[in-house]
């Protein structure tokens, strides 16, 4: 009785703790528990300076089409000593929302200097860093990097995760050819199972047939 009863008590806590994700999506340490995460927006190191409003847990959640071509990823990486690490997977309308009122609050100038240097932040929607929808809240994109596993240190990539500005666009010019090879890694390695890239974010992919295309949801990260 008193196993039955033990047993009870924890299904409840998991219960209470894990939400009950809508269908079709996954969390990723259920399908992929190796990839790496670094979830930002959980935590005040992001352009925005504080925890984003739906970011409840540091915790990551795609569609589960993704979350299974993301494990095809990491299982080619993994063979060659190197792993995917995540900054962002699914998000919340209400995080997107967030950032709409962080970019309509000129006088909030606290992480100028780290993700927008040269830029004046009232520009930032007109320049389409900051959006009022955006593929994030369909499930299947994913924003990340790749570490080498023998040091646990990202590949340098030519400039930071987030970075508003030329040098984060897939082709820019102006970084070293070691640069450019870490990022056509991931580039070829995401287009190889199934991911499109932006163009303007070397570190944003969308899956490609995507089963959301048309569907913004809005559920906490918990």
């Amino acid at each position: 009785m008193k196993k039955i009863f033990t047993f009870f008590l924890y299904w409840s806590a998991l219960t209470l703790f894990t939400q009950e994700l809508p269908k079709g999506f996954s969390y990723i340490k259920d399908v992929a528990p190796s990839i790496q995460k670094e979830l930002r927006y959980c935590y005040t190191n992001n352009f925005v300076g504080a925890s984003v409003e739906g970011y409840e847990e540091p915790i990551l959640i795609t569609s589960t089409k993704a979350a299974l071509a993301l494990k095809k990823v990491q299982d080619k990486l993994i063979k060659k000593g190197l792993s995917l690490k995540i900054f962002d997977a699914y998000r919340p309308q209400r995080a997107v929302n967030h950032f709409g009122r962080w970019a309509r609050t000129p006088k909030d100038t606290l992480t100028k200097q780290q993700f927008y240097p040269k830029l004046n932040k009232r520009n930032l929607f007109k320049l389409g860093y900051i959006s009022s929808r955006s593929g994030h809240s369909r499930g299947s994109s994913i924003d990340l990097t790749i570490v080498d596993l023998k040091t646990n240190k990202e590949l340098d990539m030519g400039g930071p995760y987030d970075f508003f500005g030329k040098v984060s666009h897939v082709f820019y010019k102006g970084i070293t050819k070691k640069q450019k090879e870490n990022r056509m890694l991931l580039r070829k390695i995401m287009l190889e199972f199934g991911f499109k890239p932006y163009s303007y974010e070397w570190w944003h992919f969308t899956l490609r047939n995507e089963p959301f295309p048309k569907t913004y949801f809005d559920f906490p990260i918990k």
